[in-house]
């Protein structure tokens, strides 16, 4: 693609010269670019000022030179830098020193090389098309990689369309809250995202382009839903039992994979009453088509995510909010949240893939896996009861600050609002205007849970009462079930039961014992509850799942599930890194942790460990059968 000068010359004010240095370096091969004077600022913030702290004199130069050097249209001179160089590249542009074991990783979701690559390929076949149920971001990486190996697969789901939770959830103020360029695919067409955190409709057109660009969507049945799975011994294959349009079906499956999501079953709590209430109420993902707010009273019961969203997205439209609260949480502020990109920053990252893939990396480390230590227990910290160390403290302290600011004048919502646990304790939560919301005159915030209703009030547990015309219950999903949603069985038993209910546990997250020839995307101990992405999570699954095919087939393996030790041992592993993690904490009330008290969703390392957990399958850590 050859660049036009003017439009070029237009667009480098807009640069992030973080990237910009990276891109001189790999056109000229020049390492002045590598050192001072040319040396960034660091900046942890999700969205870092664009001129990276450099002296105006030199900002100009590096536009000046880019320009230059750009206008040439002559190909990069260095196109995929070893990781050794690499390393000193990303360690160059953050200003910050990043461990080499992150090279491998990032050469990876950089591009420069492609996810599935090192994969050996298939020699044969399957008996009968590899079945994948669900058609989120999960699913669609599989799939893309399974066409890439040519191998045969059908993807079954439930909606109409792909996109998983981002189809499902259509509530007003829905969002990602994961930096766009972050939450992306590592491969594929560059995507023109209107700003650093866009909104449901833009990412589910972006699910949905990414089906099509990687020839996905012919292989998925729409409308399908995996009523039970069983095995069969004899067969060595899976019996799927659907309901489709047209009645009931099923389905042979040699390989079966689940690709449902952790967010995806509504959880609607017992309370007194639920039933009686006259007027809609509706779980937060199932937001009715077409329904009119303006004018009405209505009731939010909930604080988590989806409820910061919507509050701030329909209090100026409804004549009264009522918000009922069991417990406070905390929430980042983020500075040019809703700010979207300029055109000039557009034209950078729609026409130097270079500067594309450096900018992603910027927003990626960002948000990876540097919170992490600061969310580990110090022994010999003073105050555990607030914190679980000095950085964690003094996190705690910018968000007390922030909610002091924003509700400066009303200590009744200051107590309301102010958590008591630990910072990030929880799901990382960002203020989108959620503490304004609750300054306006037609808003209200109760600090209870909800007690009771009738045919036309929210009667809270501490005596408060509304009467509103519609009730929003954001009241979170049913997590624990994961896979077992599908109601799936071998020999071993039904899987909710092998799990006890809410005691999800699974080699590596993907493997269970004695469900042979099952796999799983986003299954348990694969959540991210210190930043990332969950498409880099997805990406991690596919590779390692089309790995496992792959062996299988190539080593006429009919049966393979990870053994009862090879678990034992991954689970162990698992619950003693969460031991002086932040989610075991005594304050905390999370969904992280099942009714045991035993973290079961989010993940204790970084990023990069379960990276390459998930790089090739140990052989030794399965059963098979020829």
């Amino acid at each position: 693609m050859r660049l036009d000068s003017a439009a070029l010359e237009a667009a480098l004010p807009h640069a992030d010269l973080r990237p910009l240095l990276m891109v001189l370096f790999h056109y000229t091969g020049d390492e002045k670019w590598l050192n001072p004077p040319y040396s960034p600022r660091r900046n942890p913030s999700l969205i870092a000022d664009e001129d990276a702290g450099l002296p105006p004199e030199i900002q100009a130069e590096i536009r000046a030179t880019a320009l230059a050097v750009l206008s040439q249209n002559k190909p990069p001179l260095i196109t995929s830098p070893d990781e050794a160089l690499l390393n000193r590249m990303m360690t160059h542009s953050l200003a910050e020193t990043v461990p080499p074991e992150y090279a491998p990783m990032m050469h990876e979701q950089m591009g420069f090389t492609a996810l599935g690559s090192q994969i050996e390929k298939p020699q044969k076949q399957p008996a009968q098309p590899i079945i994948i149920v669900g058609a989120g971001v999960a699913g669609i990486a599989l799939g893309k990689l399974l066409n890439d190996l040519g191998l045969p697969y059908v993807i079954l789901e439930k909606n109409e369309d792909v996109g998983g939770t981002w189809w499902e959830n259509t509530y007003p103020g829905a969002g990602v809250d994961t930096p766009n360029h972050a939450y992306s695919f590592s491969f594929g067409k560059s995507h023109r995202w209107s700003r650093y955190f866009s909104p449901q409709q833009e990412i589910q057109d972006y699910i949905s382009g990414k089906a099509d660009e990687f020839e996905v969507r012919p292989h998925i049945r729409f409308g399908v839903e995996v009523k039970q799975v069983d095995w069969q011994t004899d067969e060595r294959h899976w019996l799927l039992r659907l309901a489709t349009k047209d009645g009931e079906e099923t389905l042979v499956a040699p390989i079966l994979v689940s690709a449902v999501g952790q967010i995806s079953v509504a959880k609607l709590p017992e309370i007194e009453g639920l039933e009686s209430f006259g007027g809609p109420l509706f779980h937060s993902s199932r937001w009715p088509k077409g329904l009119d707010l303006k004018g009405k009273k209505v009731a939010i019961v909930g604080t988590g995510a989806s409820s910061m969203q919507i509050a701030p997205s329909i209090a100026d439209e409804v004549a009264e909010l009522t918000i009922f609260q069991r417990s406070p949480q905390w929430a980042r502020a983020i500075p040019r949240y809703h700010e979207t990109l300029s055109d000039g920053a557009q034209y950078l990252l729609e026409n130097i893939p270079l500067y594309a893939a450096w900018f992603r990396f910027t927003m990626f480390w960002r948000y990876a896996d540097g919170l992490l230590p600061f969310l580990k227990k110090d022994p010999d910290w003073p105050h555990p009861e607030r914190a679980m160390n000095r950085i964690n403290d003094r996190h705690r302290e910018e968000m007390v600050t922030h909610i002091e600011t924003k509700l400066a004048g009303r200590p009744d919502l200051i107590a309301k609002s102010m958590p008591a646990y630990p910072p990030y304790g929880k799901r990382i939560l960002l203020d989108n205007h959620w503490y304004d919301t609750l300054l306006k005159d037609n808003v209200t915030l109760y600090d209870e849970g909800v007690a009771r209703f009738s045919e036309t009030q929210v009667m809270g547990d501490k005596g408060h009462h509304c009467t509103p015309d519609i009730v929003i219950m954001a009241t979170g999903f049913e997590v624990t079930k994961m896979a077992s949603r599908l109601n799936i069985s071998s020999p071993a038993g039904n899987l909710s039961d092998v799990w006890n209910g809410d005691d999800p546990q699974a080699y590596l997250g993907i493997s269970v014992p004695d469900f042979p020839n099952f796999f799983m995307m986003a299954g348990p101990t694969t959540g991210l509850g210190h930043g990332g992405s969950g498409i880099f999570i997805a990406e991690c699954h596919a590779h390692y799942i089309a790995s496992c095919i792959v062996t299988m087939l190539n080593g006429d393996i009919s049966q393979m599930a990870a053994t009862q030790a090879a678990q034992e041992a991954y689970m162990a592993k698992y619950n003693e890194g969460h031991a002086d993690m932040i989610w075991m904490h005594e304050g905390v009330n999370t969904y992280y942790r099942n009714s045991k008290g035993r973290v079961y969703s989010v993940m204790p390392w970084r990023l990069v460990d379960y990276w390459n957990m998930t790089r090739a399958p140990q052989l030794t850590d399965y059963e098979t059968v020829g």
